[in-house]
């Protein structure tokens, strides 16, 4: 195992940026998670640590290493692809064995190995199988096999769980995230899913057109955001933004649109009549006689929860309720945020306000 320190690291293709001086350290045994949209350079990162990405500027460290010009086999790095890129003409077995192999490693340690890893992945069952004759799952079992056999420094995943639908998707993250526990393997993990970096990481960092907006633990990022980006992007129902201004009169409060007022703890100095963006995560809102009218305009229930989309202020929110409620399309509600919970962020730049 070691630690795996970014230090302003920068990618080019040809004259285009993709990657503009990215800072991430990632302690030994720790997982951390590169999330973020398409096309933010989380994937070209994690190519980058592994060597199958040159580094156009700044430094990668693997332990006390610097790897910016180390060969991919040399990183001693283990990465799981998305499409699992399994031999199909080789058993599991085999394919679990393969990089030993190249490395001429003794036949006995080769065994004893494979059948350690497919002990921890349940694979005993299956070793004599071809890659055709298993499921999506056991196939990206299979591709983490492989990559606990050469018993790396660091793992590396590239959005594992893609390819499988959704149940064996929430079946797979617990096992990845047991094998961490179990083995205590540095892991880097890249996915554009959020729930998955929320519910897997030990510190996720978030991307965005090749910058790094955020690094904190899963609760920090969500109940703290640093912008506004971070915030919509982290949360599933996304936050609600409503463009308004603060308005200081003895106590806080924010103007939203078509005058719709919603309450403040408490505003940042010198801040009245100031441009803002009122953030509220769905499941703050409650249903109050003091708060503000919205209209209804679809209702999804869940069976756990109901989520209603609703026009506040001639705006479009979502409120999440776990109490079930008869909601019908066109009802008017009151809605009132948990004023204890809500985030201001600028709205030229997107950061959040502090009081």
């Amino acid at each position: 195992m070691a630690s795996v320190a970014i230090r302003g690291a920068r990618k080019s293709f040809g004259t285009t940026a993709v990657i503009h001086g990215v800072d991430v350290a990632i302690a030994d045994g720790e997982f951390v998670v590169l999330v973020g949209p398409s096309g933010c350079g989380k994937s070209t990162l994690l190519r980058m640590i592994a060597g199958l990405e040159n580094i156009t500027g700044g430094e990668i460290k693997i332990g006390d290493r610097v790897v910016n010009h180390v060969p991919p086999k040399e990183r001693d790095v283990a990465m799981v692809f998305q499409n699992y890129a399994l031999y199909p003409h080789m058993t599991v077995a085999q394919n679990m064995a393969f990089s030993m192999k190249l490395r001429g490693a003794p036949q006995a340690e080769i065994n004893e190995r494979v059948k350690r890893a497919s002990e921890i992945l349940g694979l005993g069952p299956y070793l004599e199988r071809f890659p055709r004759q298993l499921s999506g799952g056991q196939r990206q079992r299979v591709a983490m096999g492989r990559a606990i056999v050469r018993d790396p420094q660091v793992f590396l995943f590239d959005e594992p769980l893609s390819n499988l639908d959704a149940k064996l998707r929430v079946q797979m993250r617990t096992e990845i995230k047991e094998l961490h526990q179990r083995l205590r393997t540095t892991t880097v993990y890249v996915t554009h899913d959020q729930i998955e970096a929320m519910t897997m990481a030990d510190k996720i960092v978030v991307m965005h057109d090749g910058l790094v907006e955020q690094i904190g633990t899963p609760l920090e990022l969500y109940d703290k955001p640093a912008n506004q980006f971070v915030a919509g992007f982290i949360g599933s129902p996304a936050m609600n933004f409503l463009k308004g201004k603060v308005k200081v009169n003895g106590s806080a409060t924010f103007e939203g649109p078509n005058g719709v007022k919603l309450p403040l703890s408490q505003a940042p100095s010198s801040s009245d009549g100031r441009p803002a963006v009122y953030g509220i995560r769905p499941e703050h809102f409650t249903i109050a006689d003091d708060g503000a009218e919205a209209e209804i305009v679809v209702v999804e229930p869940t069976g756990s929860e109901t989520q209603v989309f609703a026009k506040l202020g001639g705006e479009e929110v979502v409120a999440v309720f776990r109490e079930r409620h008869q909601f019908n399309p066109g009802d008017k509600i009151r809605l009132k945020p948990d004023q204890r919970v809500v985030h201001l962020f600028d709205e030229a730049t997107g950061k959040r306000l502090t009081a």
